[in-house]
């Protein structure tokens, strides 16, 4: 298995991360997102991110200081 390295990651096109659970995938997706949003100057309004769990969204929503309905 190849490490995922968030900040030697392209930028451009399409991105997907897959891999078990606990290994750091929201991590990475938020690494991204940062990445996009201070590096590309990227708007919020921009970016599409998807997670397929309740916890990934709330961590996601948490690391952004909003709170999940």
């Amino acid at each position: 298995m190849i490490p995922f390295d968030v900040s030697a990651c392209p930028l451009a096109g399409v991105n997907l991360i897959e891999a078990s659970a606990g290994t750091g995938k929201t991590h990475a997706l938020a690494g991204l997102y940062l990445r996009l949003l201070a590096e590309r100057r990227f708007s919020v309004r921009q970016l599409l991110v998807i997670t397929y769990t309740n916890a990934a969204t709330a961590e996601l929503w948490a690391r952004e200081g909003k709170k999940v309905i």
